[in-house]
């Protein structure tokens, strides 16, 4: 089993939490940016999926 040589910092180990932790932020933040522009019509840098309800049959 592979262990590592020598402990690793406090800082190193904090820097790598702390950019995973802005990469979520980041994410999320986009998330919300093209949900807010898909509910109000002004999507037009992506390509989503349009529940059609077929009321013709009906």
């Amino acid at each position: 089993m592979a262990v590592p040589k020598k402990k690793t910092s406090k800082a190193k180990r904090n820097s790598r939490s702390a950019t995973w932790k802005a990469k979520a932020a980041v994410a999320a933040q986009r998330a919300m940016s093209i949900g807010k522009s898909v509910l109000s019509g002004r999507a037009q840098g992506f390509v989503y999926p349009v529940s059609e309800t077929d009321t013709s049959d009906s």
